[in-house]
């Protein structure tokens, strides 16, 4: 009989894993075989173009004027030269079929290491869950551009049974005294459609109430709501789990007694947001003011203390709910945590001195020595300006805290009701990890020793 786990995904696993090798030395071979005519011309050029690339980037984000400009122009010519060089070296080829070997060794590696665990291990799983009786929802109509208007969210939401309580977008609504009135007249549950900073304070009402709360995704990012799992093209599909629900225990993170439920930033983002021309010109204020933020100007540097380990004068220090899946500020995959019941915050903090870090950190990656990635239970963050107060984004929102700020997080505190259909819900992609590829690949089977006769 065939011992459980021998058949199946295991074989299928087994195959991804010996084809993902099998590429990645084609690939190499392919390099090898181009050496009298450029090999080591692909490599070493492929990394020089990165590095001035990033260094380009570098100049035209930290520096104003001439230098900017070179930046920008080294940003795009550096990549551009490159590919020159490889045409007129005759390597062209070369490069697009070891670049295609290795595009297929990373597609093979990650399904392979994906499949032992096809039974979604790594996602959320909800608990079925009774149909409210008088929930309350709140809707801010500016949201997203006027979500709540364009998917009609407050008839859907009315037919279902719910009382809608819609924000004047002309007047300074407490939306916390709104979530506490309502649960003072009876609510079973709390909702919101709007952005993540919203979302935040009224989920702290009903984690304080222990009460279920509904995600509405009509905000303009909705980084909430996609890690839940919920349709973000559509946010009245959200309104489902008031008739067909289940629900989750997720982690509700704490700065200085404010609840966010995404993420706490420091340094640059923050105090780029403070200024009062953020809101309507993002891109224009950001590229203003980052050259002294960076420099270290205007803007100031922090210290953290993550469980016992010190991050000094980071330039901007990202503590989330929950660690994100990947780190890495230049990598193209979108930002997401794979999971929000970890209990566990997740850290990133930036420290570039120069063009030479910035280029290492586009090499390198999460390896840089610019870049640090932890997880922690408390994060305490200070500042060394003299006036005791640190410039704070809370879910995208602007703050300023007293010094020092302390990030926690509260284990399974807040119920959230999901539709039980979620489109986003997905295993998160595995880490790349070729020694486990590897092991994969070629199985080593310890026979049971026999028994004496």
């Amino acid at each position: 009989m065939t011992a459980s786990g021998t058949g199946g995904p295991a074989k299928t696993a087994r195959r991804l894993a010996r084809c993902a090798l099998l590429a990645a030395v084609a690939a190499v071979v392919v390099l090898l075989t181009a050496l009298g005519g450029g090999g080591v011309l692909i490599l070493v050029s492929g990394l020089a173009g990165l590095a001035l690339s990033a260094v380009g980037i570098w100049w035209f984000l930290a520096h104003r004027g001439p230098l900017r400009l070179l930046g920008a122009l080294l940003a795009v010519a550096a990549p551009a030269a490159v590919l020159t060089l490889y045409v007129v070296g005759g390597v062209w080829l070369n490069a697009l079929v070891a670049l295609a070997l290795w595009g297929v060794a990373l597609f093979c590696s990650r399904s392979a290491l994906r499949r032992p665990e096809e039974d979604g291990g790594g996602v959320m799983r909800g608990v079925p869950a009774a149909r409210p009786e008088k929930a309350v929802l709140i809707m801010n109509p500016k949201s997203g551009g006027g979500k709540v208007e364009q998917f009609g969210l407050v008839e859907r939401a009315e037919e279902l049974g719910a009382r809608v309580i819609l924000l004047d977008p002309s007047a300074d609504t407490d939306v916390t005294e709104l979530a506490r009135r309502a649960v003072a007249e009876g609510a079973d549950l709390l909702g919101v459609a709007g952005g993540d900073g919203t979302q935040a304070l009224v989920a702290a009402v009903a984690a304080e109430h222990d009460l279920p709360f509904l995600v509405i995704s009509a905000g303009t990012r909705n980084h909430f709501a996609m890690d839940l799992g919920l349709d973000r093209t559509d946010p009245s599909t959200c309104l489902n789990a008031l008739t067909d629900g289940e629900e989750l225990r997720v982690d509700l993170g704490s700065v200085s007694g404010r609840a966010f439920v995404n993420t706490v930033s420091f340094g640059v983002y923050a105090d780029v947001i403070h200024h009062p021309e953020y809101r309507d010109a993002k891109a224009g204020t950001a590229l203003d003011a980052l050259p002294d933020l960076l420099q270290g100007g205007e803007g100031d540097r922090v210290d953290a203390v993550v469980d016992g380990t010190v991050l000094d004068a980071q330039q901007a220090l990202l503590v989330s709910n929950n660690p994100y899946a990947t780190p890495d500020p230049l990598s193209a995959d979108p930002a997401r945590r794979p999971r929000l019941d970890g209990g566990e915050l997740g850290v990133i903090g930036v420290r570039v001195e120069g063009a030479m870090q910035a280029a290492e950190l586009a090499v390198r990656g999460t390896q840089a020595a610019a870049l640090n990635v932890l997880t922690a239970r408390r994060v305490e963050v200070t500042c060394d300006n003299g006036d005791g107060a640190l410039s704070v984004a809370v879910d995208g929102e602007a703050l300023v805290l007293p010094a020092p700020v302390v990030c926690v997080l509260r284990p399974h505190a807040l119920r959230v009701l999901v539709p039980r259909d979620r489109p986003g819900t997905t295993p998160p992609r595995p880490p790349l990890d070729w020694r486990r590829i590897t092991e994969l690949a070629f199985p080593t089977h310890h026979r049971p020793p026999r028994s004496g006769a």
